[in-house]
C-alpha cells in the first residue's frame, strides 16, 4: 500500500510517499511544492493544487493524510494555511482516496514518541525509520512524518 502524507502550506506545501508491507515501511519518494510569493493567491492555489494532482497521478497512492492547521498569532497567515490545506484535502478526494487528518502534536508523537518533539528530532527519526532517506526540505521531511503516521495509524 502507498500513503501520501502532506504537510499543507501556501508557499511550501510538502510531500512524502512510503509504501506500507505488513509492518514494514519504505521510502518511495518526497519534496516540495512551491508557489510564486508574488502571484495573486487564486493562481498560488491552482499551481498547488496542479502540482500535487501531477504527484499523485505519477505514484498513485492507496491512501492520503494531510496534517492539520494549528491556529497562529496572524489570522491572516491561518487562512492562508486553511486555504492550501483545502487545496490538499481537495486534490486527495479527487484521486479518490481515502483521507485521514492528523494534529501536529500527534504525528510527533508517532514518529518521536512525544507530542513536543522538535523539528530537529523528528528528521533524526525519519533517517532511522527510512534509512538511507533523502529529504527534499523540512516540509518534505514533515509530511513523510504524517504518511508514516498515517502507516501506524489506520486500520
Amino acid at each position: 500500500m502507498l500513503i501520501i502524507g502532506l504537510d499543507p502550506g501556501l508557499g511550501t506545501t510538502g510531500w512524502g510517499i512510503v509504501a506500507k508491507q505488513g509492518n514494514r515501511l519504505s521510502h518511495i519518494a518526497n519534496g516540495q511544492v512551491k508557489t510564486d510569493p508574488k502571484a495573486a493567491l487564486a493562481e498560488r492555489l491552482v499551481t498547488l493544487d496542479r502540482e500535487l494532482a501531477d504527484v499523485i497521478l505519477h505514484y498513485r497512492p492507496d491512501s492520503g493524510a494531510v496534517e492539520e492547521v494549528f491556529v497562529n498569532m496572524n489570522p491572516q497567515s491561518t487562512l492562508k494555511l486553511g486555504q492550501a490545506r483545502g487545496v490538499c484535502l481537495l486534490a486527495l478526494a479527487r484521486a479518490g482516496l481515502p483521507v485521514a487528518e492528523y494534529a501536529t502534536r500527534l504525528v510527533k508523537k508517532a514518529i518521536v514518541g512525544t507530542g513536543g518533539a522538535e523539528k530537529a528530532q523528528v528528521q533524526a527519526m525519519l533517517g532511522v525509520l527510512l534509512p538511507g532517506v533523502k529529504l527534499a526540505g523540512a516540509d518534505a521531511a514533515d509530511a513523510l512524518a504524517v504518511a508514516i503516521c498515517h502507516a501506524h495509524l489506520m486500520r
